[in-house]
């Protein structure tokens, strides 16, 4: 069992002031899934894209919305999202504080090496 924390993990840039942090992944030995935790600066947004694997997101602070084809949605701490596969999203800080959420990927969906 490996057990860290988050804020322990150097960041890194993920694009208009955007960090990310992996938490567990393959470095750790984790062999299947990637936790990341990303921090998005009031006004900031993830980039709009789809991919062909699902994934699970979890608010942990802040204001912001889910952002899909059919509109916005307002989520903020303890919401829980499941992406589904091809789903084309972004999420978005609404607040004036740092929107922070967790999101699970599978292995092949983690894009730092």
């Amino acid at each position: 069992m490996l057990i860290r924390k988050y804020a322990d993990v150097h960041p890194v840039g993920y694009g208009e002031g955007i960090e990310k942090r992996v938490v567990f992944g393959p470095r750790q030995g984790a062999p299947t899934f990637v936790m990341r935790v990303f921090d998005l600066p009031p006004g900031a947004s993830s980039p709009y894209h789809g991919h062909d694997w699902e994934h699970e997101v979890f608010v942990l602070a802040g204001a912001g919305v889910a952002v899909t084809e059919q509109g916005e949605t307002a989520i903020g701490p303890e919401d829980a999202i499941l992406v589904l596969p091809d789903e084309v999203h972004c999420f978005r800080n609404t607040g004036d504080d740092i929107f922070r959420f967790m999101c699970l990927v599978p292995l092949r969906g983690e894009d730092t090496p």
